[in-house]
């Protein structure tokens, strides 16, 4: 494969949707081509537009969050394995929205309290934690949402 053919493929797939530099990478890699090739190509990519990793992080944010329902942490590692710069993951993150985030855990930690049996509010609290924690969100968050859910289960039980 030549320069200009490997070029134009992986432009073809930058236009389609949004790719790091790595995943880059590692398709010139699986072709075989010889590294000065690849940072050729890769710095064309870049200097055209085509690869952006901060626009990269913000789209893999965003849809993490709002899709698939990961906490920060979980999306941390995902940025982390693409070798997304650090200064990068940090700022990207720091631009997820409270609310929003609070609006993914709260219905998450509401339908998955529906599932769990437990002998008490203690163990059902316990169970609750740890699935949100594999999500990838903070304990603090965690703790913010179910206090928030006991109050609102007892306003509930009031009125009854």
């Amino acid at each position: 494969m030549t320069e200009q053919e490997a070029y134009l493929q992986l432009a073809a797939l930058c236009a389609q949707a949004e790719h790091c530099q790595q995943e880059m990478r590692d398709k010139m890699r699986r072709w075989e081509l010889d590294e000065t090739m690849q940072d050729r190509i890769v710095a064309r990519l870049i200097k055209e537009r085509y690869i952006d990793d901060e626009r990269y992080a913000r789209a893999i944010v965003k849809d993490k969050i709002r899709y698939n329902k990961w906490g920060r942490r979980k999306v941390q590692q995902a940025l982390w394995q693409k070798h997304i710069d650090s200064d990068i993951q940090q700022r990207v993150l720091d631009e997820i929205d409270e609310k929003e985030y609070l609006d993914v855990l709260r219905p998450l930690l509401k339908q998955k309290r529906k599932s769990i049996k437990a002998e008490s509010d203690y163990e059902l609290n316990q169970k609750l934690v740890r699935f949100a924690l594999g999500r990838g969100f903070g304990f603090d968050i965690i703790r913010q949402c179910l206090d928030v859910s006991d109050e609102m289960e007892e306003t509930e039980e009031y009125f009854d």
